[in-house]
């Protein structure tokens, strides 16, 4: 739940110790929080009998996370920072590689048993001195490494107090107490808001000039259906445009035409010439989210200018003077400066825990340095992974007023196509910073799936017993419950509309 680890559900037993526990007569809520977010405290926490796994049961560890560290409580350590990755868990061994990329230098930290008197000389890790572990730091401060390791732990730590974030791989085992039964229980009240590390971050974005009608445009390429298109883009901004191959599969008329110039005028343009000329822009007729990319090539001895409109281009080839290639790659481009308007940036540029969703979803415009700074939201993908997502565009109007971006009509369109998934959005239950104000939604395709796409259609949860509602991070979690008639799945109709949005996953930390 806190975004430290990821393992394999295994047993039903398992998956019923995650999330918030049983209500008592004040309708309270136990949460379980993984040992990562309150670290201190946990080493004395008790077990709950029935929980216990055969103490020679192998587990199969196969995950990717991203974690953040905190100060490291151990005694004397307070200048350090520490990151999670496998918590410790009595009678629990892990074995086996991870492979980690990080914000700023780290060394693998990795715990060992000990028993009374075991120490003998070598470097330990304490939080209150009476549980002692053996410490080893493996290979030299690192912003990436592979290492081979065994232990009671594993966590990244950073030799200063700067806070890091980390993406990590593991493939391992563990071999006794199943890993996500050694939690923390802490009595939350249910108005209390949702215990969620990092739900909501800022992420900075490079933006490009586009040209509409002799008007500029700022947008931002987040997605495309080409994995070619999508490394070249990726390496001309220096930010990741995620591959998402069902984009290819919009309705044509659900997309508009970007011509993107592959000789001509020297510029800042994608491919080093003029900007890119859009045939449409937000409450035009002709705009559609979605956009069909057509290379324009100057054939040879033209006079090349700068074409400043999609009428121009249209005119230029009708002429003879330059040749398209309809490329059939889909790109995902959102335009945040258009003539005449623009998203609307919030009236705070304060990220915080309990902020709403709506509001806007843009913190701030850097028109000079040609970057534009998002709210990410943080939630899961199918496998319960962590994504964070970021909203540009919605329909109807409703939805898309009140969180302050584009209202796309053309969005309809993707309702029935599989250019479009799955979004599941939480109307009661726990509350939390989702985008109807309880827990965070759960997403229907993950970033690097066949059916990845940053367009979704809106479904409802509601638990039909608000007092039973449990934290639920996967589709199995969702369907298992519906399955037990504890939830009510609907589609979304806000207005008595479609309500699709476009809300690509991406990674704050680049």
């Amino acid at each position: 739940m806190t975004g430290l680890t990821r393992m394999p559900h295994h047993t039903k037993e398992i998956k019923s110790f995650k999330g918030i526990g049983l209500r008592n007569s004040m309708k309270q809520y136990v949460v379980i929080i993984a040992f990562g977010v309150l670290l201190v405290g946990i080493l004395g926490a008790s077990l709950v009998p029935d929980q216990a796994a055969d103490a020679g049961e192998r587990e199969k560890l196969e995950f990717t996370e991203t974690v953040t560290s905190s100060q490291d409580p151990g005694r004397g350590n307070a200048d350090y920072q520490l990151a999670v990755i496998l918590p410790p868990s009595e009678g629990t061994l892990y074995d086996g590689s991870v492979t980690f990329a990080s914000s700023s230098d780290v060394q693998v930290f990795v715990l060992h048993e000990l028993g009374p008197g075991d120490a003998k000389g070598q470097p330990t890790w304490t939080i209150d001195e009476k549980t002692v572990y053996g410490l080893s730091l493996m290979g030299v401060p690192s912003s990436a490494g592979s290492f081979e390791f065994t232990g009671a732990a594993l966590a990244l730590h950073s030799q200063d107090n700067k806070p890091f974030t980390a993406t990590a791989s593991v493939d391992g085992w563990a071999k006794g107490q199943a890993p996500e039964m050694i939690l923390q229980r802490l009595e939350v009240n249910v108005e209390s808001p949702f215990l969620l590390s990092k739900g909501v971050v800022p992420v900075i974005i490079p933006m490009h000039q586009g040209l509409h009608d002799a008007g500029n445009i700022l947008y931002i390429i987040t997605d495309a259906s080409n994995q070619e298109f999508a490394e070249k883009i990726s390496k001309q901004q220096d930010w990741r445009v995620e591959l998402a191959p069902s984009l290819a599969n919009a309705p044509k008329d659900s997309l508009q035409n970007v011509f993107i110039f592959t000789n001509g005028v020297r510029g800042d343009g994608l491919y080093g010439y003029q900007n890119e000329v859009f045939s449409g822009i937000p409450g035009e007729p002709g705009h559609a989210t979605l956009n069909s990319v057509i290379e324009v090539t100057w054939k040879k001895g033209q006079n090349e200018i700068v074409l400043e409109s999609a009428q121009d281009v249209l005119d230029a080839e009708n002429g003879g003077r330059v040749e398209f290639n309809e490329t059939g790659i889909v790109a995902n481009i959102s335009q945040i400066v258009w003539p005449d308007g623009q998203l609307t940036v919030r009236e705070s540029p304060e990220i915080t825990s309990d902020m709403e969703y709506g509001g806007g979803q843009v913190i701030e415009i850097d028109k000079d340095g040609m970057t534009v700074t998002f709210v990410a939201h943080r939630g899961w993908g199918p496998d319960g992974r962590t994504a964070y997502h970021i909203v540009t565009s919605a329909t109807p109007s409703g939805p898309a007023g009140v969180m302050g971006v584009v209202h796309a009509p053309d969005l309809d369109g993707l309702i029935t196509s599989s250019a479009a998934a799955d979004l599941f959005r939480f109307q009661n239950g726990i509350i939390g910073p989702g985008a109807l104000g309880f827990q965070p939604g759960i997403a229907g395709a993950a970033v690097g799936d066949k059916n990845y796409t940053p367009m979704w259609r809106v479904y409802i949860v509601e638990w039909n017993e608000p007092d039973d509602a449990n934290i639920l991070e996967t589709r199995y979690d969702i369907d298992s419950s519906k399955k037990e008639g504890l939830l009510t799945v609907s589609i979304a109709s806000p207005m008595n509309n479609i309500h699709v949005v476009n809300s690509p996953v991406i990674d704050p930390f680049q």
